[in-house]
């Protein structure tokens, strides 16, 4: 298997990148040493579909999770994750109405304090 900082995934077609992702579920198998019918079980599916996707066949979104989850290898897919990015003017706006002090205590208008 290449390096993956040698890949380059845009000039991979899908069937190659599928290939890449049934090459990498197999090595992590294998690195495991869990046979095919194991891995298979473990993750709820049948060994025929975990085979094709080894051999980078054409699969399921949830079969890979499912895989990712058993072979404990969840952490592929931080890239997924998607985080709100603040522009520096909207920065400048929240830290302007950020309170910069404390304010005095308000006295309590109208009401006078009962003397018994």
């Amino acid at each position: 298997m290449m390096d993956i900082d040698n890949i380059s995934w845009i000039a991979l077609s899908d069937t190659a990148i599928a290939e890449r992702l049934g090459a990498f579920v197999k090595q992590v198998r294998l690195d495991q040493n869990k046979t095919q019918n194991k891995l298979a079980e473990e993750a709820g599916i049948h060994r025929s579909t975990l085979v094709a996707l080894e051999k980078g066949n054409p699969s399921n979104i949830m079969t890979l999770i499912r895989l990712l989850r058993v072979l404990n290898q969840l952490h592929v897919l931080e890239r997924f994750y998607v985080t709100k990015k603040i522009s520096p003017i909207q920065l400048a706006e929240l830290d302007q109405l950020r309170r910069k002090r404390a304010s005095k205590a308000k006295k309590r208008l109208g009401k006078k304090k009962s003397g018994w």
